[in-house]
């Protein structure tokens, strides 16, 4: 039986969803919720999947190495979505999914090359992470070169480029929020005219402002502490950070 808190925060956060798109006038339907697991043990993963939870996303390719053994069997699908260095995506491409953080052409093309290497039968789908915002500290192709990278991700055989990501930046007030979600949408449909190419996917929204993003057309949002509780801190690594 799934755990009473995972569980009723997961059904808080869907009624919360259901709310967001009977006011925008969308079907609930249309929007994917993804589960931000990152640094909760692989334990409450099993206990959202016994809840009805079917996506989870992962930052860190290490981290999701080290807990994924307990929980091969669940049929779920797992996104990385934090930041991936290019020397770590073969082993992304073996562990994850979906790629929704590609944010330039070589970490594109070792994906591209990893999924050759290891005979897979079906695209990978990844996502291009956009900087919306003007904050050094974070990653994602700045919107001026995002046409130019879109064109050459669309080239690579062995994935299926469906859309874009962005995570603007954290402000107290979810309304704050609503123009970076809005550039998103926006680059979006620009870009799918430009490549002549359906774009489906926008994946925005976080637990504190994902209501705005479905109503500005977030198909994806990724939900971590309203559905797991606040984060318990990583242990210190030497490794280097993804």
């Amino acid at each position: 039986m799934a755990n009473r808190f995972v569980q009723e925060n997961l059904t808080l956060v869907q009624e919360r969803v259901l709310a967001a798109a009977r006011k925008s006038g969308r079907h609930a339907g249309e929007i994917t919720l993804i589960g931000v697991s990152k640094t909760h043990p692989a334990e409450r993963i099993r206990e959202a999947y016994e809840a009805g939870l079917r996506h989870f996303g992962e930052n860190r390719v290490q981290e999701w190495e080290g807990k994924r053994g307990g929980i091969e069997d669940l049929a779920a699908t797992w996104h990385l979505i934090g930041h991936l260095q290019s020397n770590k995506a073969a082993r992304a491409a073996r562990m994850f999914h979906r790629v929704d953080s590609v944010d330039d052409l070589a970490l594109a093309q070792r994906l591209d090359r990893a999924r050759l290497e290891m005979g897979a039968a079906e695209r990978m789908r990844v996502l291009i992470e956009v900087r919306v915002a003007e904050e050094e500290s974070k990653s994602g192709v700045p919107a001026s070169e995002l046409q130019e990278l879109a064109e050459k991700v669309l080239l690579l055989p062995r994935l299926d480029f469906a859309g874009l990501l962005c995570i603007p930046p954290f402000l107290d007030e979810a309304e704050q929020v609503r123009p970076y979600f809005q550039r998103l949408r926006e680059l979006r449909d620009d870009l799918a005219k430009r490549l002549g190419k359906s774009l489906p996917v926008l994946s925005m929204g976080m637990s504190h402002d994902f209501e705005v993003a479905i109503e500005e057309g977030a198909t994806e949002v990724r939900v971590g502490t309203a559905i797991f509780g606040e984060r318990p801190k990583p242990a210190p690594s030497a490794s280097s950070p993804e």
